[in-house]
């Protein structure tokens, strides 16, 4: 199985005219994602290659029953893009859009949340990102720019064990995967969060998703400096969970203060928010940690018994 997306989902790409949504909407269709239509104001009833356009993503639901999109509206226009695909009843939302403006994204994840209240798993909006590679499910969907020949289907796996990735950094994303697949260990669903301050899903939301997944038998957790996330979802691992979580924490030489690559990966003061905090928080509620960048593969195998 796997969570958030499958071979079934419908993906629309608003932003599909520019360089970036025509590339990656093709490669998505490559990949085997059902692309059913792209939307860019003022060009509807147009295509790209055989994909229709469409003005609004209200009008691309009605007409295809798309249930996901990715967004790649520039950052001044890509809080409004996330909240038309709300109104419209978007299922998933995969916002690949870097530099939007932090009040945008409060508000926008004020009325996901407010959308979402009171509903089960099922039939919330999840919103992925901004900032971030998307979601894959190896073999099925894929939504985002991530390249989808490193991964392994979990049906392929050669180790009768399968692992779901949650992180904050893409290209350690690739990297764990790449490993991961290389060790013949497949991958259930991976999901980059985005490295911003205020992102649409965090760990914990996806953890208690993996947790119920019964083909999902460890998830990787891949940190940054900075904020608290990492640490409440090894709390949350520790009272909720009962698979094995596996973590890593980049940016363990970072100077205090310092700002490294993503908005949200700063310490703020002398020691909260470091790795070196983050990793002895983690250790200390039982989640396996992979010293670098290079032992991921290996952590993952090691706490799986392989």
């Amino acid at each position: 199985m796997s969570i958030l997306i499958n071979k079934n989902i419908k993906l629309i790409c608003q932003g599909i005219t520019g360089g970036a949504g025509s590339f990656h909407a093709r490669g998505c269709r490559d990949y085997g994602t059902q692309v059913v239509g792209g939307v860019t104001p003022g060009k509807g009833g147009t295509f790209l290659d055989q994909i229709p356009i469409f003005n609004t993503v209200h009008e691309a639901v009605s007409k295809t029953g798309a249930d996901a999109t990715m967004i790649f509206v520039p950052a001044p226009f890509a809080a409004d893009a996330v909240l038309e695909a709300l109104a419209a009843g978007i299922r998933v939302i995969a916002c690949i859009t870097e530099g939007i403006p932090v009040n945008d994204m409060i508000r926008v994840k004020n009325a996901v949340k407010l959308h979402n209240a009171g509903l089960p798993s099922e039939k919330r909006t999840w919103l992925i990102g901004p900032n971030c590679p998307g979601v894959i499910t190896p073999g099925e969907s894929k939504i985002g720019i991530m390249p989808g020949y490193i991964h392994l289907p979990a049906k392929e796996t050669k180790r009768n064990k399968r692992a779901g990735i949650i992180s904050r950094s893409g290209t350690l994303t690739y990297e764990a995967v790449w490993q991961l697949t290389q060790l013949g260990i497949g991958q259930t669903t991976v999901i980059g969060i985005g490295g911003d301050p205020v992102q649409g899903t965090g760990y914990i939301e996806l953890l208690a998703e993996f947790e119920k997944d019964p083909e999902t038998d460890v998830v990787m957790m891949i940190g940054e400096i900075g904020g608290t996330a990492e640490e409440d979802a090894a709390k949350y691992f520790k009272e909720k969970m009962k698979k094995p979580v596996v973590g890593f924490i980049a940016g363990q030489t970072a100077p205090p203060g310092k700002r490294m690559g993503h908005a949200g990966a700063i310490i703020e003061g002398k020691s909260s928010g470091s790795a070196q905090e983050k990793i002895s928080v983690l250790k200390s509620l039982g989640i396996e940690v992979a010293p670098s960048p290079a032992d991921i593969g290996v952590t993952i195998q090691k706490v799986l018994g392989l």
